[in-house]
């Protein structure tokens, strides 16, 4: 009886092999790649890699700007069906339901996707904001705190060339749009473990953020707290709101770590 899990003769598939290969060429250290790189990283030819990424990006994939490629967040798809038994934003529900429930303010999860940031849950309370936000909803990562923490969790090279091409526009009056400040606090964000943002967004709001780390320790996403300037302070805000939301990070990569296969 032959076994049906191992492939005779001319059932392997290497087109798919070596596709498999380019995208596993992207990790934490080397989010983003040239094509020589992918082409050495696989032992393909540059033409082969060449096809093989192109064929990517045209099915959403992977990003490109014409010399750097990256991954795109869909490429998360791929690995949905063993996820979806414990997806981030499944995981991450209940503690921001918990979160909401003592702070009173509503919580969001988001990941980083080109140059912004894209909402993956959300537990809302009263809105403060005009514009309605959902999942999927997206903004500029450099005005928003879940944004910040995510820039600055990339590698330099990354962000260097983000700082160099990003257009930061004024969203409000304090919207920081100087590459070299917001270099700057992007560095802190790194030192002190969160990021704060008031008012950059949009008049009114405040938004504090925190990472939430993967098994190896790179960032894989934030979570944050949004509050209304008439909250208080912004140390009032920083000092009710920053420990429990600490916690609840630290609750979500806690469940990450512990799902399926680990």
């Amino acid at each position: 009886m032959s076994d049906e899990s191992t492939a005779r003769p001319g059932e392997f598939v290497q087109s798919l092999e070596r596709g498999l290969a380019v995208i596993r060429a992207f990790d934490a250290e080397h989010p983003q790649l040239t094509l020589s790189e992918v082409a050495r990283a696989t032992g393909l030819t540059r033409a082969a890699a060449r096809r093989f990424l192109l064929t990517l990006v045209e099915l959403g994939y992977v990003r490109t700007d014409g010399r750097l490629f990256s991954l795109r967040p869909r490429i998360l798809d791929l690995g949905y069906a063993y996820l979806s038994s414990l997806s981030l934003p499944e995981v991450a529900r209940p503690h921001m339901e918990a979160l909401v429930a003592q702070v009173h303010e509503s919580c969001s999860v988001s990941v980083l996707d080109g140059d912004e940031v894209v909402y993956v849950a959300r537990v809302p309370t009263k809105r403060i904001m005009t514009v309605g936000i959902s999942v999927g909803t997206r903004f500029p990562a450099y005005a928003t705190s879940m944004g910040r923490v995510l820039l600055a969790a990339q590698p330099a090279r990354w962000l260097d060339d983000y700082l160099a091409t990003a257009q930061l526009r004024p969203l409000t009056r304090r919207t920081v749009t100087d590459p070299a400040k917001l270099r700057g606090i992007l560095t802190k964000i790194t030192t002190q473990g969160y990021a704060l943002v008031d008012q950059e967004l949009e008049e009114g709001l405040r938004s504090l953020a925190a990472p939430i780390h993967g098994d190896n320790g790179s960032v894989v996403a934030a979570v944050n707290v949004s509050a209304h300037a008439s909250r208080g302070s912004f140390e009032m805000v920083r000092k009710e709101l920053l420990p429990p939301l600490l916690a609840t990070a630290k609750r979500i990569e806690e469940d990450l770590s512990a799902g399926p296969g680990r």
